[in-house]
């Protein structure tokens, strides 16, 4: 262990409202299935990126099962054969006639088609920067796909505003795409100008491009549908990068867009928004203070939409009076020997009041003082000096540390997807662990107890002991992250144990 001081970190939490009334999508089956087709971009535009909050959008909206293509050059009819709808995330070399006429057979059999920004140009439609212009060569162009995104950029109007904030304005809400969205919402990001647009499309959205960053001083079309035989065509210019998806404006017409493109309906109803939090989030204090860690530490509750959480680095802060009321979870991650008795009072309420408890690496020289504590609710001791005949225990940076889950245990919630961890971290021997704990990762290095993630007596609640946690390199271990989640959530009791009793 390092010498012992206070942790000076500072957390600031935000949160981040979507538009009042408007209720968080519910969950429903991922029945439509979608392929996104992907790769090649000009430097203008990150794939890679862009391509993840596609899926992170379409998963916030739990409707949809997500597939990611990244060379669609060479692709037939088969591929395609079993999806829904495809997005166009591709800005590159063309993909070679057997590949476009499956993709043209595709959307025209009745199948969907999404396209946005960066698509709005390029090879497709005959189109090529040289220089600082751009030229067009209609012998080079894909000759259906004009008509596949409603729309046809002239070399010579090739451009946009400054990036700046503006307004979006629906100039039609009976399309099933916009119906029940805002009339009105603003959004950050280019604002394409010039387009010209297919006969027979539908617009659906437009903005204003002011000529103070650079615009024409009209509306512009932003967002139209159209049609390909009998299937059905979307295409946006926004969504320049991750910042611009983010915003819930982008997602939510993005989820709707998918669904009708793919299924002709749209069942998604309210707002989506990717900040927001579930309706019921565990809640979670983390108390720390008493020993370094790396920063890294607090990455383990971010990006989770079904927690939240909050930090408290002194004795005052964490054990309040209504410490019960107010948290679901404590999870403990500081080293403080003594607790005073209003806060014993406080926690021990707590924890007898059915709550959680996740204590991790260090804390396990939590209240060593209270024998309650270490015996009724951890169910483990590390001795920080020689006591009672015992010798004090021992601790090792930068060991190799092989943990399996205990064999028996191996179904336990807790462990969910958890596979053996191997890592590098800091070694604790020569422990108390009380008979009662239930072990559920255990190791056989010479240098560690075999005890290493443990269930507690629990005290009348939930508790878990992790060892691991020292090293940068374990907190941002995936293995080690889903099992410090899967631990929160059992101790909230949202980790149901369906095994069947032996």
């Amino acid at each position: 262990m390092h010498s012992r001081h206070a942790c000076n970190l500072v957390v600031t939490l935000i949160g981040v409202v979507g538009l009042a009334g408007q209720p968080v999508w519910p969950a429903a089956p991922a029945s439509v299935r979608i392929l996104i087709l992907t790769g090649a971009s000009d430097p203008s535009h990150n794939w890679q990126q862009t391509s993840a909050m596609l899926e992170r959008i379409l998963g916030a909206a739990r409707r949809f099962t997500v597939r990611r293509l990244e060379e669609p050059r060479g692709i037939t009819a088969a591929t395609l054969e079993g999806y829904d709808a495809v997005i166009v995330n591709y800005n590159g070399p063309r993909w070679g006639s057997e590949t476009e006429a499956a993709l043209e057979a595709f959307v025209a059999s009745g199948k969907g088609l999404v396209s946005f920004h960066g698509v709005s140009y390029g090879p497709f439609l005959g189109t090529e920067q040289r220089g600082s212009g751009w030229s067009y060569d209609p012998q080079a162009a894909w000759p259906a796909w004009r008509r596949l995104l409603g729309a046809f950029w002239p070399p010579q109007n090739i451009g946009h505003s400054i990036p700046h904030a503006f307004r979006v304005r629906l100039v039609d809400r009976d399309h099933p795409v916009t119906r029940g969205m805002p009339p009105e919402f603003t959004f950050s990001d280019e604002l394409y100008h010039k387009l010209e647009l297919e006969p027979g499309v539908r617009v659906l959205g437009v903005a204003f491009s002011d000529q103070a960053w650079r615009g024409t001083g009209r509306d512009e079309p932003v967002f139209w549908a159209g049609s390909f035989g009998k299937g059905r065509t979307f295409h946006t210019t926004l969504g320049h990068d991750e910042a611009a998806m983010y915003q819930p404006g982008f997602a939510t017409l993005m989820a709707r867009a998918v669904e009708w493109a793919a299924m002709g309906t749209v069942t998604l109803e309210g707002w989506l928004d990717l900040a927001r939090r579930a309706a019921d989030p565990v809640r979670v204090l983390v108390v720390t203070g008493g020993h370094a860690y790396p920063s890294a530490f607090y990455s383990l509750f971010e990006g989770y939409d079904d927690l939240v959480w909050a930090h408290a680095a002194t004795e005052q802060e964490a054990f309040r009076p209504n410490l019960k009321d107010r948290w679901d979870v404590l999870v403990f991650h500081d080293m403080r020997e003594d607790l005073g008795l209003e806060a014993r009072a406080s926690l021990r309420a707590f924890v007898e009041a059915g709550k959680g408890v996740v204590s991790i690496h260090h804390a396990i020289v939590d209240f060593t003082s209270w024998p309650w504590w270490y015996e009724e609710v951890i169910g483990g001791k590390y001795f920080t000096k020689p006591q009672a005949g015992r010798p004090a225990s021992t601790f090792k940076e930068g060991v190799d540390l092989v943990v399996r889950p205990v064999a028996e245990m191996r179904s336990h919630p807790v462990l969910r997807g958890v596979f053996p961890l191997v890592v590098n971290d800091e070694a604790y021997k020569g422990m108390w662990h009380s008979p009662r704990i239930q072990v559920l990762m255990e190791t056989d290095h010479p240098l560690n107890d075999r005890p290493v993630v443990y269930i507690g007596p629990g005290g009348g609640g939930r508790a878990i002991y992790i060892q691991l946690g020292h090293s940068e390199g374990t907190l941002h271990h995936p293995g080690y992250r889903r099992l410090v989640r899967n631990a929160i959530l059992w101790a909230a009791g949202r980790l149901p144990d369906r095994r069947q009793p032996r």
